[in-house]
């Protein structure tokens, strides 16, 4: 299955950063935060990714072009340097599109400018590209194949330290608790989308808003709830938490971790199987 990814928005609310690379290229660890991401979509098997680009897309460009898999992986080295044998290899096997979308085009708009690399296709995988989960992808699936509706999105309470405040009357407050116990929940980012979602896009809409609410309207949207790990990196703060977790070893999101498998590394920074 595809899986699309958002990758050319501004990043405004990431300024510290995005102001010199996308906020999809921002480091966790060794890897920016879209490795991560599509390292969990090919952990479940979907490996053919469409990049949405926008902002700053030659960056998106330059940094596969020039992708190294020894990097961010243990290694021996042997044969006088001729070769590199790693622990496991990242993107060997993906396939990955890049496809200029528009610098300021919004999420709609860069879905229907990419449509025709989604024919043939019944439904496909859609992300923000600036959130990761441990969610099991395949339970999402069933649950939206369980459902035959046009549209799906992960339902999550979002990883804040504000406080719901309801009012007795425009003064006077009448309870206060953390965000996390409210029943507020925020859309994810986390879609899965039949081919049909665009006969509900109009010129120059946003994903989630007009087409969305048509899809409400014809009850044929649903939402997946999940409480498990999940974060988006919107703020410096957001990734601290991110970093925080990556150092402290095995972070939540990286659910591919006990599933590597060795693969040797060539000097190009290519990888094989090894045998």
């Amino acid at each position: 299955m595809k899986v699309v990814l958002f990758c050319g928005g501004l990043g405004m609310r990431l300024r510290e950063f995005s102001d010199n690379i996308p906020k999809p290229l921002v480091n966790i660890g060794y890897r920016p935060i879209i490795w991560h991401l599509m390292k969990y979509y090919a952990h479940f098997g979907h490996k053919d990714f469409i990049l949405c680009l926008g902002y700053k897309g030659d960056a998106f460009k330059k940094f596969f072009l020039e992708y190294n898999e020894c990097i961010s992986n243990d290694f021996t080295l042997s044969e006088g340097g001729s070769k590199l044998e790693l622990g496991n290899s990242d993107i060997s096997d993906w396939r990955i599109t890049f496809i200029d979308t528009g610098l300021h085009s919004n999420i709609g708009q860069r879905l229907v400018r990419i449509r025709k690399y989604l024919q043939g296709e019944e439904m496909f995988l859609a992300n923000y590209s600036d959130g990761l989960t441990d969610m099991d992808l395949n339970k999402q699936l069933e649950h939206f194949n369980s459902h035959n509706k046009i549209a799906s999105f992960l339902s999550v309470k979002p990883n804040i330290t504000f406080h719901t405040v309801s009012m007795k009357n425009d003064t006077l407050v009448g309870e206060m608790k953390p965000f996390k116990l409210s029943d507020i929940r925020v859309n994810g980012g986390f879609f899965i989308l039949r081919n049909d979602i665009f006969e509900f896009i109009n010129e120059g809409e946003e994903l989630v808003q007009e087409p969305f609410y048509r899809l409400i309207e014809k009850e044929q949207l649903i939402a997946y709830e999940y409480n498990g790990f999940w974060g988006g990196m919107d703020t410096f703060k957001d990734k601290q938490m991110f970093d925080e977790l990556y150092e402290k070893g095995n972070p939540p999101w990286q659910i591919w971790s006990s599933e590597m498998k060795e693969q040797i590394c060539m000097p190009n920074g290519h990888a094989k199987r090894k045998g």
